[in-house]
C-alpha cells in the first residue's frame, strides 16, 4: 500500500506540476532563464558589489527597452508636433501588445514579440522618414513614388560634403535603420519577458492604462494642439501608408485619363495668343516665394513695402501689374512639380506624374507659344547636367548652367544671382536685332533654400560674365543661417529678387514686354511655421493696357500685391485660362 501511495502521490505531484505548468503564463525556456539569473547571482553574492552591478545593468537595459518602445509608440509623425509634451501619451499599440503576450500561447510568445518588435522598427523608421518629408516638403514620404527624390538627397551631401562624405552618410543611414529594426526586436522581447515574469502587475497595469485611454479618447484630451493623449500613432500610420500604396499604384491610371483631355491640342496657330502677337513674354518662376512671404507678419512689414514700391516704380515707367494667388502642387521643394503644372495644365504632385507627363504629347504653353510664332527659350541657372525633359515642354533652345557664360561665385545653392540670368537673356536673345517676338521661361534661384549667400544688385551695365560678384558669393557649401537668422536671410533673399525683377523691367522694358512672375512653391516650415498652405503670389505686368484688360474678369489686385481675399485657382487651371483669355 505503501508504495502504490508513494507511486500515487507522484503521479498525483507530476499532475499538479504538469497543471501548474499549462496554467502559467510563463515559459518553460523562459522560467529557466530566470533560473540561471538567479543561480547566477546567487553565485555572485561573495563577491558582493557585481551582484549589486549586474541587478542595476539589468533593470537600467529593461528600463532603456521601455522607453525604446514607448518613445517608437508615442512619437508624433508631424515635424511641427515634436515638442517633449507630446510623448506624453498612452499608446493603445503598447496595451494590446502587453494583452497578447500574456495571453499568447508559450512557444509562439518569443516569435510573436520579436515580429512585433521588428515590425514597430520598420514602423518607426517610416515614422522619421515622414518627420523628415514633412519638415521639408510638408507631407508624408509615399512609399512608391518618393524613392526617386533620395538621388536629389545624396547629391545635395555631395555637393556640401564630397563623394566619400555622401558614401559615408549612406552607409550611416543602412546602419540605423538596421540597427533600429533589430534593437526594438530585441527590446520587445526583453519586455514580453518582463511582463510574463511579472504577469499580475503587467495585467493590472495594462487594465488602468486602458481605461485612462479610454477616458482620455472620450473626452479628446491634448497636451499639444493635435496630439491627442489617447495615441494611436503606430496603427494610424499603418493604415495610412497602406492606404496610400494602394491610392498610388492607381495614381498612373488616374492621371492618363486626365491627361487625355485637352481643348487646345488641335487649335491652330492663328488661334492661339491673338492678344500678345508681337510681345515679348517673360515667363519667370520666383524660387519659394510664397504666401507666406507676402502676408506672414515676420515679413510682411519688408517684403511688402518692396512689393508696394515697385508698383510705384513700373508705374512711373509706365507699367501696369494685376496680382493673384495659385495653388501649388508642393512645398517646401520639387520646383520641376510646379514648373510641369504650370506648363502642362494638368496637376503634377509627384514624380511618377512628372515622368510620365514628359513622356507624353501633352500640349504646353510654351509649345502654345511656339506654334503661335514666338521663339521658346528656357534660363535654368540650376541644371548642371543634360535636361532631356527640355524637348518635350518645346524650347527651341535652353541655356543652363553649362552654357550660359557665368564666370561669378557661386551663392550657396544658386550657381548664378538673378541679376545674371536677366541680364544673360536681354544680351543672348532680347538684344538681337531682327529677332521676332520671345518667349523666355526661367527660373529665379537666389532666394533658395539654404539663404546662406545672398547677392547684391549692381549697375546692369556693370553686370557683364558676372566676374563683378567675385568675392561676394560663399560657394555651394555656405553653412545654414544659424537660429531665427534663416528667416531674416530667407526674407532678404525674397527682397532681392522682387527687386531686380522691377529693376530689369525699369532697364530694359518697352512697349512689347509682359512680365509673368509667380512663386513655385512656400519654403519650408522651417520658415513658414506650420500650416501655412500651398497658395503663391502670381502677377502680370504690361505696359500695352490691352494686355491686361484681357484678364480684367479674374478678379486681381491691382499692382504686384495680391489681395489677401482674392480668388485662388489651382496652378493647372493658369494654362487654360491664359490661353483662353489671350485668344481669339
Amino acid at each position: 500500500m505503501s508504495r502504490d501511495g508513494d507511486r500515487n502521490d507522484g503521479r498525483d505531484g507530476g499532475r499538479d506540476r504538469a497543471g501548474e505548468d499549462a496554467l502559467t503564463t510563463d515559459s518553460r525556456a523562459e522560467r529557466e532563464e530566470a533560473e540561471r539569473d538567479e543561480g547566477a547571482e546567487a553565485a555572485a553574492a561573495p563577491a558582493g558589489g557585481r551582484s549589486r552591478w549586474r541587478r542595476v545593468a539589468g533593470r537600467a537595459v529593461t528600463v532603456a527597452a521601455f522607453l525604446f518602445v514607448l518613445v517608437a509608440l508615442v512619437l508624433p509623425d508631424e515635424f511641427a508636433r515634436l515638442t517633449p509634451a507630446a510623448l506624453v501619451r498612452v499608446p493603445v499599440e503598447g496595451i494590446v501588445g502587453v494583452v497578447l503576450v500574456l495571453a499568447a500561447p508559450e512557444r509562439a510568445r518569443r516569435y510573436a514579440a520579436l515580429a512585433a518588435g521588428a515590425l514597430l522598427g520598420l514602423l518607426t523608421v517610416l515614422k522619421v522618414m515622414d518627420i523628415g518629408f514633412d519638415a521639408v516638403l510638408v507631407r508624408p514620404f509615399d512609399l512608391v513614388l518618393d524613392w526617386p527624390l533620395l538621388r536629389p538627397a545624396v547629391e545635395f551631401v555631395e555637393g556640401s560634403a564630397g563623394r566619400a562624405g555622401a558614401i559615408g552618410a549612406v552607409a550611416v543611414v543602412v546602419v540605423l535603420i538596421v540597427a533600429v529594426v533589430v534593437l526594438m526586436a530585441l527590446a520587445a522581447l526583453r519586455l514580453s519577458r518582463v511582463a510574463v515574469r511579472h504577469d499580475r502587475t503587467a495585467a493590472g497595469t495594462a487594465a488602468v492604462l486602458g481605461v485612462t485611454w479610454v477616458v482620455c479618447a472620450a473626452l479628446g484630451a491634448q497636451l499639444v494642439d493635435g496630439v491627442p493623449v489617447a495615441a494611436r500613432s503606430d496603427a494610424v500610420l499603418a493604415y495610412d501608408h497602406a492606404r496610400q500604396v494602394r491610392d498610388s499604384l492607381n495614381d498612373k491610371e488616374e492621371f492618363a485619363k486626365a491627361a487625355a483631355v485637352d481643348a487646345f491640342r488641335d487649335t491652330p496657330g492663328a488661334g492661339l495668343l491673338t492678344g500678345l502677337r508681337g510681345k515679348d513674354v517673360l515667363l519667370a518662376f520666383v524660387e519659394s516665394y510664397g504666401r507666406t512671404a507676402v502676408e506672414n507678419p515676420q515679413y510682411v512689414p519688408q517684403v511688402g513695402a518692396v512689393l508696394d514700391a515697385g508698383t510705384r516704380r513700373l508705374r512711373g515707367a509706365g507699367y501696369s501689374a494685376r496680382s493673384g494667388w495659385l495653388t501649388s502642387p508642393t512645398a517646401g521643394g520639387g520646383s520641376w512639380l510646379a514648373h510641369a503644372t504650370l506648363l502642362s495644365g494638368l496637376w503634377v504632385d509627384n514624380s511618377q506624374r512628372y515622368r510620365t507627363l514628359v513622356r507624353s504629347d501633352r500640349f504646353t504653353l510654351n509649345q502654345a507659344f511656339r506654334r503661335a510664332d514666338s521663339r521658346t527659350v528656357a534660363l535654368m541657372p540650376a541644371i548642371t547636367r543634360a535636361w532631356p525633359e527640355g524637348e518635350f515642354f518645346g524650347y527651341d533652345k535652353v541655356y543652363d548652367n553649362r552654357n550660359l557664360g557665368y564666370r561669378g561665385p557661386r551663392f550657396s545653392f544658386a550657381t548664378m544671382p538673378d541679376q545674371y540670368t536677366l541680364s544673360f537673356l536681354q544680351r543672348a536673345e532680347l538684344d538681337r536685332k531682327g529677332r521676332g517676338p520671345v518667349m523666355a521661361e526661367t527660373a529665379l534661384v537666389s532666394s533658395h533654400a539654404p539663404w546662406a549667400s545672398i547677392p547684391r544688385l549692381v549697375g546692369w551695365d556693370q553686370v557683364g560674365d558676372g566676374s563683378v560678384f567675385n568675392g561676394v558669393g560663399k560657394g555651394y557649401d555656405a553653412p545654414w543661417p544659424t537660429g531665427g537668422r534663416v528667416r531674416t536671410e530667407y526674407r532678404k533673399s525674397i527682397e532681392y529678387t522682387l527687386n531686380t525683377l522691377v529693376s530689369y523691367v525699369e532697364t530694359y522694358g518697352d512697349d512689347d514686354l509682359v512680365l509673368v512672375f509667380l512663386g513655385d512653391h512656400e519654403p519650408a516650415p522651417l520658415v513658414t511655421g506650420p500650416d501655412a498652405g500651398r497658395d503663391v503670389p502670381i502677377t502680370i505686368v504690361a505696359k500695352d493696357r490691352a494686355v491686361l484688360d484681357r484678364v480684367s474678369g479674374w478678379g486681381w489686385a491691382d499692382g504686384l500685391r495680391p489681395a489677401k481675399n482674392g480668388p485662388v485657382w489651382p496652378m493647372s487651371a493658369f494654362r487654360d485660362r491664359f490661353l483662353t483669355a489671350f485668344g481669339r
